[in-house]
């Protein structure tokens, strides 16, 4: 599993090299796009002020993530199985980080906390 700093490298990597360029392998892959579902997460919270518990925030985050994982899968050479697998992990390491960043509060307030240094560009 990848903390911020790596899986802001992997999501840099992966979104930004030509479609079917290279091989990534599925951790890369998922890594990429678990960073991207917590910055569109954390964008879409704090665009609408909302606070919500962390079970929710944590089905959001798995279904943004599954959702960027398909995404990634339709332009990077993966077959069924390297999908599945980069889907579950995308899916855990998005709620890692979401847990690693957010895990301490009663709830994801978007008022009361700053998102990680990494997800701002």
């Amino acid at each position: 599993m990848f903390g911020f700093d790596e899986a802001k490298n992997a999501r840099d990597e992966v979104y930004s090299s030509e479609p079917r360029e290279a091989k990534f392998s599925h951790e890369l892959v998922a890594g990429g796009a678990a960073f991207e579902a917590m910055k569109i997460f954390e964008d879409r919270q704090r665009s609408e002020g909302k606070a919500v518990s962390h079970g929710f925030a944590k089905e959001l985050l798995a279904g943004i993530a599954g959702a960027e994982l398909d995404k990634l899968v339709e332009t990077k050479s993966m077959d069924a199985i390297d999908r599945e697998k980069a889907k579950r992990h995308a899916k855990q390491q998005a709620e890692q980080m979401y847990d690693q960043h957010y895990g301490s509060y009663d709830q994801y307030d978007p008022e009361r906390s700053r998102r990680h240094p990494t997800m701002e560009y």
